[in-house]
Order: C-alpha cells, then sequence, then structure tokens
C-alpha cells in the first residue's frame, strides 16, 4: 500500500470538506445532475478519445497508485550475487532449478535464455523489446488519467452553461433560480476537484512508478547480461550498485 497516495487524497479531500463545514452544511454541495454531467461525460468524451478495453482497464492503473510490488534494489542485488556465484562454481546450468521459484516475469524469462544458451547481445535485444513495451503500457495508463484531467473540467464548463440556461429560462420563478445556479456552479466545482486532486496527480504517480519499474527491469538486465558474459561477481556488484543512489548502495566486500 502506498501511503502516499492514501494520505494525499485523505488530506486534500478532508481539507476541502472542512473548509465547507466551516460555512455551510456539506449537504448544498452535492448535486446529483453535476455528478451525472461531470463523471458520465468524462467517462463518455474519453470512450471516444480511446478503445473502450483501455478504460476499462483504467480500473487496474488506477490501482497501481495505491499498491506498489516493486522489489527493493537491494533485494534484486543480493539474488545476482547467488546466481553469479553459483553459475562461477556450477556453470550457467546450475541456475536452471532456480527458475521454478522467481516469480518475476521478467528475470525469469532473462535468466531461462542465459541458460538456454543464447549470446549477450540476443538477451540484451529482447529484455530491451520488453522493457520498451512495459514503458508504452505505463504511458498509455497515464495518458488515459491525464486525458481525464482534461476532459473533467470541460465537463464542468458545460454543466455550468446548462445551468446558465435553465436559470435564465426561469428568471420569471425566483424558485427554481437556485437549483439552477447551484447545478451551474458545482459542475464546475466538482470537474475542478477530479482534475487537480484525483486524476492529474494520479497520472504523475504513475509515471514516477514507471521510472522506478523501469530502472529495476534495467538494473536485471545489466545482471543477466553479466552472468551471460561469465564476469565475476564482484564486478556485477559493483554495476548493479551504479544504478542506486550512493546512500543505498550495496557494500562490496
Amino acid at each position: 500500500m502506498d501511503l502516499g497516495t492514501v494520505i494525499g487524497i485523505v488530506l486534500s479531500f478532508g481539507l476541502v470538506i472542512a473548509a465547507i463545514l466551516v460555512g455551510s452544511p456539506l449537504g448544498i454541495f452535492i448535486s446529483v445532475p453535476s455528478v451525472f454531467i461531470v463523471i458520465g461525460g468524462t467517462i463518455g468524451a474519453s470512450l471516444v478519445n480511446y478503445p473502450a478495453g483501455h478504460i476499462i482497464g483504467v480500473v487496474g492503473v488506477i490501482k497501481k497508485t495505491f499498491f506498489s510490488s516493486l522489489e527493493s534494489p537491494s533485494d534484486i542485488i543480493a539474488k545476482f550475487m547467488d546466481f553469479a556465484n553459483r553459475a562461477r562454481r556450477e556453470g550457467i546450468l546450475s541456475l536452471e532449478p532456480a527458475l521454478k521459484s522467481i516469480e518475476d516475469d521478467f528475470l525469469r524469462k532473462g535468466l531461462q535464455l542465459t541458460v538456454d544458451g543464447l549470446e549477450p547481445q540476443v538477451i540484451q535485444e529482447i529484455l530491451e523489446t520488453e522493457i520498451q513495451y512495459l514503458e508504452n503500457r505505463h504511458e498509455t495508463g497515464a495518458e488515459i488519467l491525464k486525458v481525464f484531467a482534461d476532459f473533467a473540467p470541460a465537463m464542468g464548463m458545460i454543466g455550468t452553461v446548462i445551468g446558465l440556461v435553465q436559470m435564465l429560462q426561469t428568471m420569471s420563478d425566483p424558485s427554481s433560480i437556485g437549483p439552477a445556479m447551484a447545478v451551474a456552479l458545482l459542475t464546475t466545482l466538482y470537474g475542478a476537484i477530479l482534475a487537480n486532486l484525483v486524476f492529474t496527480p494520479m497520472s504523475g504517480k504513475l509515471k514516477t512508478r514507471s521510472k522506478e519499474e523501469v530502472l529495476l527491469r534495467e538494473m536485471v538486465m545489466e545482471g543477466i547480461i553479466s552472468i551471460s558474459k561469465g564476469e565475476n561477481p564482484k564486478i556485477i556488484e559493483e554495476k548493479l550498485n551504479s544504478f542506486l543512489p550512493p546512500k543505498i548502495r550495496r557494500i562490496v566486500d
């Protein structure tokens, strides 16, 4: 669980609600028509902009902003030190029994290619392609949320125009002016809140997550290529440490 995402959403919405409650009851800021216009309009416009499968898959994309299953760099380096030492003592084929216990598909695939005896350059090309398409998938997810952030305020403005038209049409009936004005203003509020407190921050978090995962994939690829070349475990550890900030690097014995 990413506490930063949870705390950020709770804090931002909490402060907005607290500010509302200071001056008025919360109920006057609830408008069902405004919700329909902003949320329904945002989803509908996004379906025009992207294939339906991409929009449905955005639920899984949003989950990545709350949950992170990335392995720590120090654990990755420790694994590679074990693989490198075993390969140096017993040969590359000694790594084959360990493949079944590896949960990371990328790492398992890379080691399988190494055990199969492919040339390091070929292994690198295959893994680089995997990383490239991983980046593309992550970029699409972040783009969809950014599109949501663009459409939500626009739907808010449309709702504002609708509310103003309704208000002007019923100026002779003072009792109808209030509800129409509420729709006009609340749709703008809802659009701004969704764009600036939800969709834009989540898009930014996904981009950060993507960079972190790509860095780990590149580290794994470097380790696999080094093992396939039969390099010294100490050299491999130094190479993998170079991906990390000095403060969290493993100390080479």
